[in-house]
């Protein structure tokens, strides 16, 4: 008997094995946080590489050579329209004229809420770099 005792006292840890209620709660409370933060978030991004896939495509496109930069600011805004992006406006897009070149720039912010009084700002800039000629 006195053989157990010794055993069971000389590593009282080896018989604890799990989490605790406490430790479960906390990372329940944790991955909640993080999920809801996904569900707020994720719209932006995806939004985002919509606006991606405009920009990627304005160099190879034949009929954004040889516009004003009012026209190709129109045609950008345009082609946002058309693919439902609200956070992006006219407002948001600006072009820098050079030799030969423009250059599209769009930049902006998205905001939201999180929960209660915590919100989200994400900040977004793409360039794309279009022929004159």
């Amino acid at each position: 008997m006195k053989k157990s005792i010794k055993k069971s006292m000389a590593n009282p840890m080896k018989k604890q094995q799990g989490m605790t209620l406490i430790s479960w709660i906390i990372i329940l409370v944790f991955l909640l946080f993080q999920g809801v933060i996904a569900m707020n978030v994720l719209p932006v991004y995806l939004t985002d590489s919509n606006v991606k896939k405009i920009m990627k495509a304005l160099p190879h496109d034949a009929k954004a050579r040889g516009l004003t930069p009012y026209q190709l600011k129109n045609m950008v805004a345009k082609r946002i329209n058309i693919n439902s992006i609200y956070s992006v406006t006219a407002e948001h897009i600006t072009i820098q004229s050079g030799r030969g070149s423009h250059i599209v720039i769009i930049e902006y912010e998205p905001r939201g809420k999180l929960i209660g009084n915590l919100d989200y700002i994400v900040s977004f800039r793409h360039e794309a770099k279009i022929s004159a000629h």
